[in-house]
Parts: structure tokens; sequence; C-alpha cells
């Protein structure tokens, strides 16, 4: 019997590398999440030395970015961000409009296309779900004053993602055949781009109909049956099938994302009674997925790109942890709320993590974006993941100080 498994190899290799380089991280008191992207590199075709299969990789990261989005769903609540909508809501639509023309403004220097500066600008605006939960909960904020609007910011964020996720398969799509048809008469380029974008919402919007009107029935009924069994084992089997089967039937059906599909999986789920139950019966395969997902991002990134073009890595790393967070902050002042509150809300965004490594492999997929800025962007996500729980040390600091000068 032959032992060449490279499933096996990858999956036994990735976990390895994570834990080892994971553990090395937290004794620092850094993120785990640095450590499994590090993980990535040292296993990956940018290092020397053993190097596991990439097309592997690429496949266990697609059931990462299913169960991450899933996990997402789950999560999300309408009731939640109605509380804070109102600072919420416009507050993340202008911070992601003026991290994304700082963006385009960087890659405006490079010379790069719009489209990609586009997408590098996208990719630079969203802050990491796991890396702001976990700095929330570490310090027990999540329900507070300001861990709530920082986390109803963060739905915003994460609903303008999975709207671009769907929105760039017909960008690209539109480039390509006007690319192919040579130049179009007046008026052609916006008919084009209209069309392929009607085309879009017409299926995203057949999609939702069939998850709201029968998903909405369906979904819980299926689990509520599967919990009657009182068998832990179909019930987590169940919840599974749905997050899969939701996310590649979505993919097949309708054209649209894996992103997509779980996300409305998770969505629909988490107005079940039964959501609770659903996301702590899942959460250790969620937990081991992510990591090869963060595992796979890393395997991507070239770490000579920090030698190739350091002041890019520099101006990017600038735009994601000053920047951004410095327009988050202006904005919340603005809203009249306390320095305290936009301190934290500016820290919690000072960094970027797994929206932005999904919308880099999009574009680089579709042709949009080339793999020197998804390596930029995969620097920027490392240095400003090591950076952020350093911003939250001094802030702190900064309370502590002046509730004992009080």
């Amino acid at each position: 019997m032959p032992h060449t498994l490279p499933l096996v190899t990858m999956i036994v290799t990735g976990f390895v590398a994570a834990f080892v380089l994971g553990m090395l991280a937290n004794y620092f008191r850094l993120s785990p999440i640095v450590g499994y992207l590090l993980a990535g590199v040292f296993i990956g075709p940018a290092t020397p030395g053993y190097t596991a299969d990439l097309k592997i990789a690429h496949e266990l990261a697609e059931i990462g970015v299913i169960l991450l989005m899933f996990g997402v769903g789950l999560h999300f609540s309408w009731k939640d961000l109605l509380q804070v909508k109102a600072i919420a809501v416009p507050g993340a639509i202008c911070q992601i409009v003026i991290a994304t023309l700082m963006g385009l403004g960087v890659s405006h220097a490079m010379g790069w296309p719009l489209e990609a500066g586009l997408i590098f600008g996208l990719s630079l605006s969203v802050a990491s779900t796991v890396v702001l939960l976990r700095a929330l909960e570490e310090r027990s904020l999540l329900e507070s004053n300001r861990g709530q609007i920082a986390i109803g910011w963060l739905i915003v964020e994460d609903l303008a993602m999975v709207i671009a996720l769907v929105v760039l398969p017909a960008l690209a799509s539109f480039l390509k055949n006007h690319s192919l048809s040579g130049v179009p008469t007046e008026g052609g380029v916006e008919s084009n781009l209209f069309i392929a974008l009607l085309f879009t919402l017409i299926k995203i919007i057949a999609f939702v109909a069939l998850m709201l009107i029968v998903g909405k029935r369906v979904i819980p009924w299926i689990l509520q049956i599967t919990e009657r069994t009182k068998s832990h084992e179909l019930f987590r089997l169940c919840v599974l099938a749905i997050a899969l089967g939701v996310a590649f039937g979505a993919s097949k059906l309708f054209g649209v994302s894996f992103a997509l599909g779980a996300f409305f999986a998770g969505m629909i789920l988490s107005e079940s009674e039964l959501s609770q139950k659903a996301a702590e019966e899942t959460l250790p395969l969620r937990d081991a997925f992510a990591v090869l997902f963060f595992v796979a991002m890393g395997m991507l990134l070239s770490p000579a790109i920090l030698i190739q073009k350091p002041m890019l890595v520099f101006a990017t790393v600038v735009v994601i942890v000053f920047g951004k967070s410095l327009a988050a902050y202006l904005l919340v002042i603005a809203f009249r709320y306390p320095h305290t509150t936009a301190l934290t809300v500016s820290v919690s965004l000072a960094q970027i993590g797994e929206f932005s490594f999904i919308l880099a492999e999009l574009g680089v997929k579709l042709k949009l974006l080339s793999t020197e800025a998804q390596d930029v962007i995969l620097a920027g996500a490392i240095i400003s993941i090591l950076i952020n729980p350093l911003l939250f040390n001094v802030l702190d600091r900064l309370q502590s100080n002046r509730l004992e000068t009080k």
C-alpha cells in the first residue's frame, strides 16, 4: 500500500505546524492567527524544505471559508445591529469608503489598474471577525456599549464584503467580455456591465427568496427533527450538512459564492431556538478548518515581498493600522460618543483578516488582482495582527491610568 497520501500529509503537517507556531505566538501574547499564517509560510512553496500540496490546501481552505462564513451568519443578529444602527451603519460605510480610497491611492501610485486598486482597497477596509471578537472577549467588552458598537460596525463591514464577493465575478465577466470584443460603441460599456450585474442580481434574489421562503421553514424543521433523536452525533452532522449543502447548492444552482450560501445558511439557523446548540456543536470543527484556512493563506505568501516592496508593505500597514482606525475614531467622535468608545472601536478595526484573504484570493482567481498585490495584503494582515494586541495594551494602560487619576 503506497504511503504517499497528500491529503493526510497536508492535514497533519498543517495542524502540527499551526499548533507549534500558534503556541509560540500565544507565548509572546500575540494572536494565534499569526502562528497559523506563519505555519503556512513555512510549509508553503516560498520557503525551503517540505512543501505541502497547494491544490489540496486550497480545497481545505474552501471548507474553512464555508464554515467561517456559516459562523458569521450564525452569530449575525439583526437585533444587535438595530441597537447601534445609528452609528454602526453610516460609520462602517463611511470607513469602508475612506479606507478603500486610501487603498486606491496606494495602488494608483504603483500603477495598478482601477479594478485591482478597488479590490486592494476593499481588502484593507474590513477587519477580522476572529481577531476582533477574541480581543473584546479577553477584555470582557462583548456586552458593553463599546463592544456592541464595534460588533455592529463589523456586521456592516461583513455584509458589505458579502455583497462585494457577489459583484466581483460579474465585474470580472464584464471586463473579460469587453476586452475580447474590442472597443464598444458609445454607451456599450455601461449597458454590458448593467446586464451582467442584472443577471447576477436576479440569481441572488432567486437564492435569497428560496432561503427566506423555503429555507426559513425547512432548515429549522430539519434541525428540530434531528434534535428529537437526542443524538449529539446526528445533530452535529445535521448542522454541518446544512452549512456545506446550502453553500455547495448555492454555488452550483445559482452561481453565487460558497461564502454567500454559507452566510445565509447560518443566518437562517440563527433565528432558530436551537441556534446556540448548533453553534456549540460545530465550534470545534469550525475552529479546526479555520486554522487550515489561515495556514492555506500563509502558504500563498511570499516573504520576499518584504524585501522587494518594503515601502509598499509599509504604506499598506499604515492604511490598515493608522488610516482606517483614525477614520473610525473621528467618525465615532462625530456621532458625539466618548473618547473611550472611539478609541476602542478604532483599535478593534486596526487589522485585517479572513475577508481580506477571501477577497484577495477571489481577485487573483478572476485575474483582477496580481499575486504581488495578494502578497502585500497577506503581509499587511500578518503585521497588523501582530501590532493589534500592542495597541490594545496601550489602550488598556491609558484607561487604567485615567481611572487612577480620578
